[in-house]
């Protein structure tokens, strides 16, 4: 009897371990230049993120710094600060894939996965088709 319940309890905790590493890319994170915070978040099953800090947050005329290579005259005078470029992650087998990331100075759209180095560093990957070909940054948690 308690080798069945010791197994039971090693399957608990070992699916809890499991359910809280998606949650690891969840906070702040500092991308590889240096220029931005993306604050990544949940919403239901998907995981989305948006800038939250930028060093230089303000235009040559002191105004916030807007969306300008938007190819949607709609969206080019949105500001840039608070924007969400990561959308649609889903959580997979240690990575978060399906999702895509937006690049505001050049106003296109990626394909993207997210994979965890560590507790602290994650990789991102941007891509146009095959993920091998593509451009992969390494981001650290903000504290």
């Amino acid at each position: 009897m308690q080798k069945y319940l010791f197994i039971i309890l090693l399957l608990f905790c070992s699916m809890n371990g499991f359910s809280q590493n998606k949650d690891l890319i969840l906070g702040k994170w500092l991308n590889a230049t240096g220029e931005a915070h993306i604050h990544i978040y949940a919403s239901g099953n998907k995981f989305f993120g948006k800038l939250a800090w930028l060093k230089e947050p303000l235009d040559a005329n002191g105004k916030p710094k807007l969306d300008k290579e938007n190819p949607h005259n709609d969206l080019n005078k949105r500001p840039i600060l608070g924007l969400v470029f990561l959308k649609d992650f889903i959580y997979k087998e240690g990575i978060w894939e399906g999702g895509t990331i937006y690049d505001p100075k050049t106003g296109k759209t990626y394909s993207c996965k997210i994979s965890a180095d560590g507790k602290n560093k994650i990789n991102v990957r941007g891509f146009v088709g095959f993920s091998l070909l593509g451009r992969t940054e390494t981001w650290t948690r903000v504290e």
